[in-house]
């Protein structure tokens, strides 16, 4: 392995454990303050991380420079698993809960800014999570990122972060500012299941350059029932919230 990477591959590991390790201490630090943490949460935090250093580091992070089946299995790593983990764990809750008042409400104003909010709008990522796939595996991004190791973490950072975007956007599990409709935000989980599957189908069909057309033909369904089953859960959850929004109303209509 090339020093450089082993450097990168060694700091890349250090800042995940990081990222575990304050976690976890403002999950205990909580308690002072709150009701105790779900471990569960924490849980949900450590395996998402888990799935991110399984896509950058590693065995499979290795085959993927020229196993397109590998990539393939990272990008739904890092692009889908990791993310809806991540936001299971509701980790801006356990920032706000563990910060001072002072503090808490200057992050409170930041999520209520401007720019949060048109970023963190279903439509404005969904375009960001979908639109990035696109231009990945449907330009030469794709040969690119593999000859640039600094563009190739760069297109790992944008499907990780548009991916918690585009997740934490249809299943509140933080608080949020501007909340959209459940109807405008199924709209929007319907359209870009149906994209993914698209480019799902066109990656089996015509995979990007220097991809075998059987490692093509794998990958491409790999991302179809791989990403359906992600997906999957994530209907449940956007359903069961809309279950429980809807039902005291349906109660009430019941009752009236």
């Amino acid at each position: 392995m090339h020093p450089e990477i082993s450097a990168a591959a060694f700091g890349m590991a250090l800042l995940l454990l990081t990222g575990i390790v304050i976690y976890l201490h403002a999950a205990i630090q909580s308690r002072n303050k709150f009701k105790k943490w779900p471990a569960y949460r924490s849980v949900f935090w450590i395996l998402g991380v888990f799935s991110i250093g399984v896509s950058l580091i590693g065995p499979l992070a290795n085959q993927a420079h020229h196993n397109f089946i590998a990539h393939m299995s990272t990008h739904l790593l890092i692009g889908m698993l990791a993310p809806l983990l991540l936001v299971l764990a509701s980790p801006m809750t356990l920032l706000l809960r563990s910060l001072s008042v002072s503090s808490a409400r200057k992050v409170t104003r930041f999520l209520k800014s401007r720019p949060v909010y048109l970023l963190s709008h279903p439509l404005t990522a969904a375009i960001l999570n979908t639109g990035g796939l696109f231009l990945l595996y449907r330009t030469d991004l794709f040969l690119l990122m593999h000859e640039h190791i600094l563009l190739y973490a760069l297109v790992h950072y944008h499907l990780l972060a548009a991916g918690y975007l585009f997740t934490a956007s249809i299943i509140y599990m933080d608080p949020v500012a501007h909340k959209a409709s459940f109807q405008l935000r199924a709209i929007v989980l319907v359209a870009a299941l149906a994209a993914h599957g698209i480019l799902s189908k066109l990656i089996y069909a015509s995979p990007p350059q220097t991809v075998p057309k059987s490692q093509g033909e794998a990958g491409g369904m790999l991302m179809y029932y791989g990403g359906d089953t992600i997906d999957a859960v994530l209907i449940t959850i956007f359903c069961y919230q809309w279950f429980v929004f809807a039902r005291p109303r349906l109660t009430a209509q019941k009752n009236g």
